[in-house]
């Protein structure tokens, strides 16, 4: 329907704010036609009056009636040098009902008159005192009847209305035109917008393009292509995520399964006599066991999400060894130090394997920061207990991480710390600490280094969490 419609409710109020302020005005209007009517009667009794005082000989009873007719009135006095004198009259139909002194009436008085008349239906005889045009006398007054007075106030009152009728559905319908062209015509352009990018959003020829002249439509276009234009650039990234994944997925199988036949050859190495051989073969065995586990775990990724962690209680000074010394390594050449502060019996409750993914995600950017600049430096690893559960900081002496990755921190692809980095270890070691029911946070990042902090809740908090 029409008036359920923004433009047929806008049409509708304008038009009857319209009516409204033509209604304000209607009272004044026929107010001022009563004043007008009831001073062309005492202008007429006065003309009538003088025209018989200006002849000395006695006026016919017939002649006087006439005179009363033409003038509207019943009779009129006029007062002349402090004389008041009847100078014409005629039988009244009934008594007089009410006195209304025109010489000097207020507005309020004039209006208040008007809603009077207008609700007495009946036909009475009113008494009028006015003033004398043209220094004709003092004073002069009349009687009159209602019912013509009363017909002509309606008679102006029907005018007006028909005629503000006409000036409200004029306006209603200008002002319609003209803001149903500045502002529901954009409005729908925008709809039609909405629509069709909701269709395909992957298609970037579907975002809008700014064009409205009002500043405020301006701003919401402009506010709508800006929102396109990043849902079409992240429906983008995540199909090529998804195609990725796929990829991933396939090439861990594969990669899966070379590592289970090296995991064979390593179990034979530790059989060796060599003394060096021997000490070597378990950090292999171990390694390709991690490679290994990765690899279940990133065909179980593609599915759906990291599996559920494998709680168990360990040392954490052992693990981060462990951790340390794979980087180390790599470190060597360059001068990074890895300096911990953990208690040797410090024990946490944790998945070992995925707190093991997540220190060596952490240490390696930490260690790479700072390979990156140069300089010798320094990854400091701490840990502690807490009322809640148990911390671990890793912080290094680097040059702190761009403003983009500070922005798209945690974000895969988005958070790369270093050029060519995916920002896929931030992401994936704060997946792996919010299954734990814990949160991995950035401490500070500036010129004097870098320092990330994961919180684990004790025992009773994950059972809350996971139950």
């Amino acid at each position: 329907m029409f008036f359920n419609t923004l433009s047929g409710r806008f049409l509708l109020l304008t038009s009857a704010f319209v009516l409204l302020a033509e209604a304000m005005i209607l009272l004044p209007t026929v107010a001022n036609d009563r004043r007008d009517y009831i001073l062309s009667r005492l202008e007429r009794a006065q003309i009538a009056s003088l025209a018989l005082l200006t002849s000395d000989t006695m006026i016919e009873p017939e002649l006087e009636a006439e005179l009363l007719s033409n003038a509207g009135v019943f009779n009129v006095v006029l007062r002349r040098d402090d004389l008041r004198q009847l100078v014409l009259s005629s039988p009244l139909p009934g008594a007089v009902r009410a006195t209304y002194d025109m010489r000097q009436p207020t507005d309020f008085e004039l209006v208040r008159d008007a809603v009077t008349q207008l609700a007495d239906r009946s036909n009475s005889v009113i008494r009028v005192i006015g003033a004398p045009v043209r220094a004709g006398g003092q004073q002069i007054e009349i009687t009159m009847e209602t019912a013509p007075l009363r017909a002509s106030m309606i008679d102006t009152g029907l005018r007006v209305l028909a005629l503000s009728a006409v000036f409200s559905l004029s306006t209603a319908l200008l002002l319609f035109l003209s803001v149903r062209g500045l502002l529901l015509t954009p409005i729908k352009r925008l709809v039609r917008h909405m629509t069709s990018y909701a269709e395909a959003p992957e298609d970037a020829r579907r975002i809008i393009a700014p064009q409205a002249r009002a500043v405020e439509l301006r701003e919401a276009e402009e506010a709508l292509a800006s929102m396109q234009t990043q849902l079409t650039a992240s429906l983008r990234q995540k199909e090529r995520l998804a195609q990725l994944g796929q990829a991933v997925a396939k090439i861990s199988h594969d990669l899966r399964n070379i590592l289970t036949t090296a995991q064979l050859f390593a179990d034979r190495m530790e059989e060796s006599r060599d003394p060096a051989v021997k000490r070597a073969a378990p950090k292999l065995v171990a390694s390709i066991s991690r490679a290994v586990n990765l690899c279940e775990t990133t065909l179980t990724f593609g599915r759906a999400e990291e599996p559920p962690p494998s709680l168990s209680r360990f040392m954490l000074a052992g693990l981060v060894a462990e951790v340390i010394e794979g980087e180390t390594l790599s470190a060597e050449a360059v001068g990074v130090d890895f300096v911990t502060d953990i208690a040797p019996n410090f024990v946490i409750r944790a998945d070992r394997e995925q707190l093991y993914r997540v220190l060596s995600n952490l240490m390696r950017n930490a260690r790479q920061a700072i390979e990156a600049t140069g300089k010798p430096g320094t990854v400091e690893i701490g840990a502690g207990e807490e009322e809640t559960g148990w911390w671990v900081r890793v912080g290094d002496t680097g040059p702190g991480l761009p403003e983009r990755a500070k922005e798209h921190l945690f974000q895969p692809f988005q958070g790369g710390t270093r050029k060519g980095g995916t920002g896929l270890g931030l992401a994936i070691s704060a997946e792996l600490v919010r299954g734990h029911g814990g949160w991995l946070e950035l401490v500070r990042s500036d010129s004097g280094g870098t320092e990330f902090m994961l919180h684990l809740p004790r025992e009773l908090a994950l059972e809350r969490t996971l139950g």
